[in-house]
């Protein structure tokens, strides 16, 4: 008999475990699969499943001695379902490729499972990760554990509800515009869009694609460090890969160091914000003054994001759906569509624009953290909404021009090439989670995390999560 305690155990502490010989790749997986038969039914967060793989995969780990067996040790990870594993199904969420089996491994999975991660199962996504609220024609809708009548934003939704449920201890994710950072938001766990570069992936359509990048969700930040860790690394076929560094992010996060000047915005001068989230994550962010930081309200001038990031978004979905277009439309959802519409409109003065202006909104935050160690802001301007919205239509009373113009505050921080994570950081009155983005200068993930740490113990929010689903109220 497995512990079915261990849902609730962190990935570190479950790892030690595995180092130990306390429990097994296998007891893990039987955990796994017993929880998301108790639960998955109510949230649909792992569509995809594939524990005869990740036996056989365990099994074969548990011929190495334990010391090597990796970082993670034969832990468990989810995949989200934009990402090749092989032999197993990859949707992305379409019509198109509902019965597509991969026949190889994305870089980024390989690398988990060279450092010891099982792959069990694929999370939800939107239809090519397309849009905040994790929905697709081919699984249907995942809903938030919180409250099931409302959205787990997206797109990384799937791997964010697996979290909060218990159904993983780590899970993996991609983040364009805020991919990784709104459903962990969402759902009171931590998600991170790491540097560009810092967790290499196969390229697709261009070599030099970055406006999207992989990255780790948690339910601390220690395990979030623990994944980071796990993913890093450089890989020839990824020309944009960073090396790994030569300490931890894991220890980074452990270290104890603290920032010492903080800024945060409610609104980095570009977006209407709902006023109970304003209060929630700006009470948070004054609480850094209990580990001696100077909280000031600033931010840098982000105020071409929506324009930049509007042509560059289209233009990465012209470049890489453009074909499906042509000979699938039938079958894309109207979002898609619209995004690989407004690409093929586009002009090389529009696209030269773009890019000039996301180089200056670079230069313009690097600048600003000459003077901070950390920007904070919302890491959502509302709180979970209803399922049944595909999109924040408006907010605080502003209507929005389009269905992603809601997601400024985060997608300003992919233009500026910053990481940045979520991390909870208190709840509305109705009891619904509310996320605060944590942002550093570009490559500066090690203060990052101990910053994030600082906080997450200040704030003690982690620790809400794995709940069972909760019916509306």
């Amino acid at each position: 008999m497995t512990d079915q305690g261990l849902v609730r155990a962190t990935a570190c502490t479950v790892v030690d475990k595995l180092r130990t010989g306390e429990v097994t790749p296998l007891d893990l997986l039987d955990v796994l699969e017993k929880r998301i038969a108790e639960v998955d039914d109510k949230v649909n967060a792992l569509p995809i499943l594939c524990f005869d793989r990740a036996r056989k995969r365990a099994e074969a780990l548990m011929q190495k001695p334990a010391a090597e067996r990796g970082l993670l040790a034969g832990l468990p990870v989810p995949i989200k379902d934009l990402t090749n594993v092989a032999e197993v199904l990859t949707t992305q969420g379409s019509p198109i490729f509902k019965d597509t089996v991969a026949t190889r491994s994305d870089i980024v999975v390989t690398q988990l499972e060279a450092n010891g991660g099982v792959v069990y199962a694929k999370s939800n996504t939107p239809e090519f990760g397309a849009g905040a609220n994790t929905f697709n024609e081919v699984f249907g809708a995942t809903l938030n554990p919180w409250d099931t009548s409302r959205s787990a934003a997206g797109s990384s939704g799937g791997a964010a509800v697996a979290l909060a449920t218990g159904m993983a201890w780590l899970a993996h994710g991609t983040d364009m515009g805020g991919s990784l950072r709104n459903p962990a938001s969402f759902c009171g766990v931590v998600g991170m869009r790491p540097s560009i570069g810092r967790v290499a992936h196969t390229p697709s359509a261009m070599i030099d694609r970055n406006l999207t990048v992989h990255g780790p969700m948690a339910r601390t930040v220690e395990d979030l460090a623990l994944l980071l860790d796990a993913m890093s690394g450089e890989y020839a076929a990824d020309p944009l890969s960073l090396p790994a560094l030569a300490t931890s992010f894991l220890s980074a996060a452990r270290s104890g160091k603290k920032p010492k000047r903080i800024a945060y915005s409610p609104d980095l001068g570009i977006t209407p914000v709902d006023p109970e989230v304003r209060a929630v994550t700006q009470k948070a962010a004054e609480r850094f003054a209990e580990a001696g930081a100077i909280v000031e309200e600033a931010h840098p001038d982000l105020s071409e994001a929506h324009e930049c990031f509007h042509v560059l978004r289209a233009f990465d979905f012209a470049v890489t759906k453009a074909g499906l277009l042509r000979t699938k439309r039938d079958l894309l959802k109207p979002e898609v569509i619209w995004n690989i519409e407004e690409g093929l409109k586009l002009t090389v003065e529009q696209i030269e624009r773009a890019e000039a202006q996301r180089v200056a909104l670079t230069a313009r935050t690097l600048e600003f953290f000459g003077t901070y160690d950390l920007l904070l802001t919302p890491a959502t301007i509302v709180a979970p909404f209803p399922i049944e919205n595909r999109y924040v239509a408006e907010c605080d009373g502003k209507k929005f021009d389009n269905y992603v113009q809601w997601l400024g505050i985060v997608y300003a921080i992919t233009l500026a090439c910053c990481p940045a994570l979520s991390l909870p950081c208190g709840f509305t009155a109705s009891g619904l989670p509310v996320g605060l983005q944590m942002v550093a200068p570009p490559r500066g993930e090690a203060n990052l995390l101990a910053g994030a740490k600082a906080l997450e113990d200040i704030l003690a929010v982690c620790g809400s999560t794995p709940i069972d689903p909760r019916a509306p109220r």
